[in-house]
């Protein structure tokens, strides 16, 4: 793909125009975008990215959406609408996470603009109640350290950059892919302010042993996350299908947050996600007053200001419309066909599925460089999710998988694949892919760390730049 998109096709838009563009044009182009874009996965071959895919939804949630589309959801003295929502997705998410299981604190959440966001909100949270709580602060000579897997989301990663607190990442199992929670247990200390366990992981899927982890916590006396934001709005629905999904939620003891996506298998749009809180002390923790400004007092609820009112308006349509019997019904679909798919790389003796995942999975091969098979896959429309240490791909099965031939499409062209990359190891050669998403021969160095971040600081510029004036 051309680093400029479209750049040949439709004006580039350098400067604020002088007098604006007729409707009728903007919107053709915006069409001709969208209906090329939407023919890729459309095709049932992209792994995540779209969990719905259904458009006769997306218009519906689009026509909920145009409804608050210009609300800022900040002004609840105008638009009361906000506060029903916000209410009862966060009541919504509650009662899907068992919150009534909790007996002695009030459960509360927190909806957010994402999954990345869910999580910042989590951490800074305990950040600050073990603060007030605990004494753990930097202020008081104590940084703060959160305990967590190395296949922790990277959202993990970046909580703690932002809010100055020591990330100490635990190895996983090489087999399982799982956590060992008495790894876990030495890396905590009287600073650890919360540990974190996935259900599921974003690499392969797999569930952490929470209800290990949440012993642990207790024992310890610090917060357990469970980072949800994958698997909450379906795991639930395995479990009522019978799939053998351990608990995660807050039947288990110890567990004190729990992040979840509501656009991803909550099937509403992007930019929207929950976090749910045992104990609602934990939540009010990372409120902001600002009491003191010239503007009047000022107060909200997490890090965002204003909030378009379509977003929620739509999230609280997808949830309502859907219903448990929806989701159910949705979830046996995607387990089913995630089945199929991962019985197909099973009867590759040289592929390995990775761990013991659900409806999310990763495979390699200890014969040849996995990314030999994403690279004969990709022209024939596949897009797996790369990843590495050790080198493996990734499919999240939604449900544009569930469509009438793409199991057999994957079958046929895994096949194929497979003979490809035992062909290419014979005669040495090396893969495309695999020199971006792959990882570096013998692990990072601190050189070739600084080479790779040059190079996606490079690619990050030019996502957000205009293509070079021809002279």
């Amino acid at each position: 793909m051309s680093d400029f998109p479209y750049a040949e096709r439709f004006p580039v838009q350098r400067t604020l125009p002088e007098q604006g563009r007729p409707r009728s044009e903007l919107l053709a182009e915006l069409t001709a975008m969208a209906q090329e874009e939407d023919a890729v996965w459309e095709s049932g071959k992209i792994s995540g990215t779209m969990y719905c895919g259904d458009h006769e939804h997306y218009a519906f949630l689009s026509e909920a959406f145009a409804k608050f589309a210009h609300v800022n959801a900040l002004q609840r003295d105008m638009c009361p609408s906000q506060t029903k929502f916000e209410g009862e997705i966060i009541a919504m998410v509650l009662d899907l996470m068992h919150a009534d299981a909790v007996t002695d604190t009030t459960p509360a959440g927190l909806v957010t603009s994402g999954g990345t966001f869910s999580i910042l909100h989590a951490i800074l949270a305990y950040r600050e109640h073990a603060s007030a709580t605990r004494g753990i602060s930097t202020a008081a000579g104590r940084l703060p350290n959160l305990v967590k897997p190395e296949t922790a989301h990277p959202a993990f990663d970046k909580a703690c950059h932002l809010f100055g607190i020591e990330n100490r990442t635990v190895p996983v199992d090489p087999a399982t892919t799982l956590v060992d929670p008495s790894a876990m247990a030495a890396r905590i200390d009287d600073n650890t302010i919360a540990i974190v366990g996935s259900a599921g992981n974003y690499p392969y899927g797999t569930i952490d042993p929470i209800s290990e982890l949440g012993r642990l916590a207790l024992d310890r006396g610090v917060g357990l996350h469970v980072d949800g934001c994958l698997g909450g709005f379906i795991l639930p629905f395995g479990e009522e299908l019978g799939y053998g999904i351990p608990p995660f939620d807050f039947r288990v003891p110890g567990v004190t947050s729990i992040s979840a996506d509501t656009h991803k298998y909550g099937y509403a749009f992007k930019g929207s996600s929950v976090v749910v809180f045992r104990d609602k002390a934990i939540r009010n923790s990372q409120y902001f007053h600002q009491l003191a400004w010239l503007g009047g007092k000022y107060m909200s609820p997490g890090m965002d200001g204003s909030r378009s009112g379509g977003l929620l308006a739509a999230t609280w349509a997808s949830m309502t419309h859907l219903g448990r019997e929806g989701y159910r019904r949705y979830a046996g679909e995607i387990f089913e066909t995630a089945a199929r798919l991962m019985d197909v790389v099973r009867s590759h003796p040289p592929l390995r599925i990775m761990g013991d995942p659900t409806f999310c999975f990763s495979f390699t091969s200890e014969d040849f460089d996995i990314y030999h098979v994403a690279d004969f896959m990709k022209p024939r429309g596949w897009r797996f999710n790369g990843q590495q240490y050790p080198n493996a791909i990734h499919l999240a099965v939604t449900r544009p998988q569930t469509k009438p031939g793409v199991v057999e499409a994957f079958s046929s062209d895994l096949a194929d694949a497979a003979i490809y990359a035992q062909e290419q190891a014979a005669a040495g050669r090396m893969t495309r892919s695999g020199a971006i998403y792959g990882g570096v021969v013998g692990g990072l160095t601190s050189e070739v760390e600084t080479v790779m971040t040059t190079i996606m600081d490079g690619m990050l510029d030019t996502q957000q730049s205009l293509p070079p004036e021809v002279r």
